[in-house]
């Protein structure tokens, strides 16, 4: 079969390249409809206040503004005015409180977004100020202010054995979610019990495309939406339940989407939007700035307390772990992250007793959401470093620690969970070998391991695919999965091509419309080719056969003695083109071949999260570096990352997925975090956010796209794209201590928490 793949694994052009080369590619920013207005947003200078009164009246006495929409606008019975994944309690604007710097308190509809700015500057508002909790520890204590006094509407969903989760557990705390297996007991087998806390910092998607959405409440109540989203049906059924209309009265069209990351899952722009639309009659735009940006979705800061029983030989025997996140001000995705989080807390390793608790804190700060990772970035780094602590303690290679530990191909995870479909060891060999790991070391040069392991495909996740076939060849592929940059348009072509032999540029990829293209739940958990990809092969394949069985009947035979190539039908030495076959049967007006595929992975209540993983996704990062003991800078010598494709479809688009995942989990380890000064996020721009800038990249960077072939995708692909950000941070922390000796257990690993940990280790402190 492998030598039969005429497109698979090739590295032909992307479908989009030219597009976005030339500039010729729309995104929702370029979106604009006749008679459109413009939206602003007032935000809150306060943290945490009641909202006495506003007055809104000279605004709306503005020339050239259309629309003032204020808190009290949303008590009109005609809609729920509240949104969230599984809990609703974020307001389209604030209605009796604020909660946190920059909280929207009202909306402008104008005829540019100057005048909607000059009239924002003539709302009135008049706050009661309430005690803020900025962190964590603030927002835990007994008698810290809270931030929803009266309980919101929220659901726990259904989850398999060892899996609970629960709303509201304590103050302040949305959702905690549990995952335990085994017997406490098995702590009293360990020859040493050893406790560390690790915190993970707060950070932004920074994605160049802001949030954006332009929005059309049409004479007749239907609601048309062009929107930079990666969940545009979800989006739609929200929106559904927020203004109370059915679904088929909205529309929701996604273009190109200039990243996302996970910041764009759910509502941001869109209530706003289309409340202001039907408001006025007319299209709005509502386009956010990057300074707002910062202030609308986040990743989770957290703390991290892991606590592991282990053998003095290195068997680990058990893991307890508490996990608090961040969730901010409303509850955004906090639930499903903490979920993920909590599940993933073992790592990659075999464990008699797993107690993992994942708590989501309500803070006065911006909202924090899904981000690249979803959980494991702030899993891994406690996890994995955390093995390699343990290793050091006890004077054992930490490689070898891992190889001891580290779960067989084909073992499950956890009980009743999927089997590993990756052989761990091959891949931390690889990393290692490629990086000196096994090579004699310089004076303050260190060598470091990381091992990110994630379930990836989504839980409970759906997705529908269509493909359609004319009578001279010509393909179009019908899905949800958004184009984000990860080149899903690309590769569910070839996969269509491929099993109709065809060339790659016969198949069209449909631009997405929710009220022509099947169902996808969403372009999130490195989905597009495990999940999705599974439904156009099974469309694809459909009308493979259709066409097969037709020809074989027109031509006397059996579909088994056909084949296809190029929309020729191959029977023995003859090729027969099929569009005069297909005339001939049809009329001479033709027909086209449709074919539906669905793929989602079976219930199953002995999973732990309610379904089995649809495939593993894991990274393997080696770092080498060095580090000046007398300023505390590290020199990234060398960076090795790996990812297993299973089967890659297009192996340039693989790389450069494990490349930008590494260089992003490069930033969180190095240089990324949102800083507060109490509840004041005072480095909220692209100017003083310290992301990785070219002179930042390792002196040598390789990634290596492993295909080990044991995937579920079409042709064995797994799912590529986050696994190799999650290693990165601890990989760095390890060769630090590799080096030097010290451990840092805060990203991000700043050279002063460098330096202050070599001046403790100086000091005998540590």
């Amino acid at each position: 079969m492998t030598e039969m793949l005429r497109v698979i694994g090739a590295d032909v052009e992307r479908a989009d390249a030219r597009d976005k080369v030339t500039g010729r590619a729309r995104y929702t920013v370029d979106e604009a409809m006749p008679g459109m207005l413009h939206a602003k947003v007032l935000r809150s200078p306060r943290a945490h206040a009641r909202i006495v009164a506003i007055d809104a009246s000279e605004a709306r006495e503005m020339p050239g503004v259309h629309a003032v929409l204020t808190g009290p606008d949303l008590d009109d019975g005609t809609m729920m005015p509240v949104y969230g994944y599984f809990i609703k309690d974020q307001p389209i604007v604030a209605t009796d409180k604020v909660r946190y710097e920059g909280d929207m308190i009202a909306a402008v509809a104008a005829v540019d977004e100057a005048s909607a700015n000059a009239a924002l500057r003539k709302i009135r508002v008049e706050y009661e100020d309430l005690p803020s909790v900025p962190t964590i520890e603030a927002a835990l204590a007994d008698d810290a202010a809270e931030l929803f006094e009266t309980e919101p509407m929220g659901i726990v969903p259904p989850y398999g054995a060892g899996s609970a989760g629960r709303l509201r557990p304590r103050r302040n705390v949305c959702y905690e979610y549990c995952y335990r297996t085994g017997d406490p007991a098995a702590f009293e087998e360990a020859d040493h019990v050893f406790e560390d806390t690790f915190r993970f910092s707060r950070m932004h998607h920074m994605h160049l495309e802001p949030f954006v959405c332009v929005a059309h409440w049409k004479d007749g109540g239907e609601i048309e939406v062009v929107t930079s989203s990666q969940n545009p049906f979800p989006l739609r059924k929200e929106l559904c339940r927020i203004f109370k209309v059915p679904e088929n009265r909205i529309t929701v069209r996604v273009p190109y989407v200039g990243g996302g990351f996970g910041a764009k899952n759910n509502c941001k722009t869109e209530p706003i939007a289309v409340l202001l639309s039907r408001m006025t009659g007319r299209p709005v735009r509502f386009c956010l700035t990057m300074e707002e940006n910062f202030l609308t979705n986040t990743q989770h800061a957290a703390i991290l307390k892991v606590r592991t029983g282990v053998k003095a030989d290195g068997t680990l025997i058990a893991r307890q772990s508490e996990v608090l996140l961040d969730s901010g001000a409303y509850s955004d995705a906090s639930p499903l992250v903490s979920e993920k989080a909590g599940y993933r807390m073992p790592g990659p390793y075999r464990y008699k007793h797993i107690d993992s608790v994942c708590q989501c804190v309500m803070t006065n700060t911006a909202p924090a959401g899904p981000y690249r990772g979803f959980g494991g970035t702030q899993a891994t780094w406690a996890s994995d470093s955390q093995v390699d602590m343990i290793a050091r303690r006890l004077g054992i290679d930490p490689l070898e620690m891992r190889l001891k530990n580290m779960i067989d191909l084909g073992e499950p995870f956890v009980p009743g969970e999927s089997g590993c479909d990756s052989d761990l060891a091959e891949g931390l060999d690889l990393v290692a070998r490629e990086a000196g790991y096994f090579e004699p070391r310089k004076p303050n040069r260190g060598v470091g391991l990381g091992l990110g392991f994630k379930d990836g495909g989504g839980v409970n996740k759906p997705a529908q695919a269509r493909v359609k076939v004319s009578t001279f060849g010509d393909i179009h592929l019908s899905c949800g999965t958004v184009e984000i940059g990860q080149g899903a348009r690309t590769a569910l072509a070839q996969v269509v091509a491929e099993i109709l032999a065809a060339p790659l540029d016969r198949v069209a990829y449909l631009p997405l419309d929710t009220r022509y293209i099947p169902f996808d739940q969403g372009t999130n958990a490195s989905s597009g080719i495990s999940v999705m990809g599974q439904a156009v092969q099974r469309a694809a394949q459909s009308v493979r056969d259709q066409v097969l069985q037709m020809a074989a009947e027109e031509l006397g035979t059996t579909p088994d003695a056909l084949r296809l190539d190029n929309w020729t039908v191959i029977h023995g030495n003859e090729a027969k083109p099929l569009a005069p076959i297909i005339m001939g049967r049809y009329g001479g007006t033709g027909f086209e071949f449709t074919g539906e595929g669905f793929h989602k992975q079976p219930n199953d209540h002995h999973a732990p999260l309610e379904t089995k993983s649809v495939f593993w996704e894991i990274g393997w990062a080696a770092v080498d570096l060095s580090v000046d003991r007398e300023t505390g800078q590290i020199a990234i010598h060398k960076l090795v990352v790996s990812g297993d494709a299973g089967r890659a479809i297009h192996k340039l688009v693989c790389r450069g997925q494990d490349e930008g995942a590494a260089l992003m989990g490069l930033g969180q380890a190095l240089f990324e975090r949102m800083i507060y000064d109490g509840t004041r996020l005072v480095n909220g721009e692209a100017l003083t956010y310290r992301v990785p800038l070219a002179e930042d990249l390792p002196e040598t960077f390789i990634a290596i796209t492993q295909e080990q072939g044991h995937g579920p995708g079409p042709f064995g692909a797994k799912g590529m794209g986050e696994g190799a950000m999650l290693p990165i941070a601890p990989a760095i922390a390890n060769a630090i201590e590799d080096a030097v000796g010290v451990r840092i257990t805060e990203l991000p690993i700043t050279p002063e928490r460098v330096l202050a940990a070599l001046e403790a280790q100086a000091d005998g402190t540590t």
